[in-house]
């Protein structure tokens, strides 16, 4: 991870794809989301979503697992590279999420993320937190996914400094 010093406004991040499978969509609709047209073609299909899709709470959960992904393969380049990696602090949050549109099997949906804020933390001088607009694209280039989350950064020296 970036220092929050060194990261700005604006930039933006492809973070990855992911196909919506039938099984994948049923099976964490078994354990997370058990409503009918995430489970049943036939349910699905007198549904208003009018075919099998997936929740909303999968599509944003692959985000996660592809945020997660993308982030540990960055700070082992930077490592790699010797350059120092912040910690990244956990996140008090997220707001604006919205389901767009439905992910049917078979949509391939592109996450990314942008940097739409950042601030030092009033009450965590050694943290910065940042906002970043989370997005999901699928193969039409329509939107599926959008929310904002925030997360604690370390500032460059901030734990250090906090720490003596």
């Amino acid at each position: 991870m970036k220092f929050f010093e060194d990261i700005a406004i604006g930039e933006r991040i492809a973070l990855g794809r992911h196909t919506f499978t039938a099984d994948d969509i049923k099976a964490f609709a078994r354990r997370f989301d058990p409503q009918p047209f995430h489970l049943d073609e036939a349910a699905a299909a007198r549904s208003p979503f009018r075919a099998l899709c997936a929740s909303g709470w999968h599509t944003a959960a692959t985000w996660m697992r592809l945020m997660v992904e993308h982030q540990r393969a960055a700070d082992a380049a930077m490592r790699s590279r010797g350059e120092p990696v912040a910690m990244l602090g956990p996140s008090p949050g997220f707001r604006d999420l919205k389901w767009l549109k439905p992910v049917y099997v078979g949509d391939t949906v592109d996450y990314a993320t942008e940097v739409v804020e950042k601030r030092v933390s009033n009450s965590r001088p050694a943290w910065g937190l940042i906002s970043i607009r989370n997005t999901g694209v699928n193969q039409a280039g329509e939107a599926v996914i959008s929310f904002v989350s925030v997360a604690f950064v370390e500032r460059r020296g901030g734990i250090a400094k906090e720490a003596s």
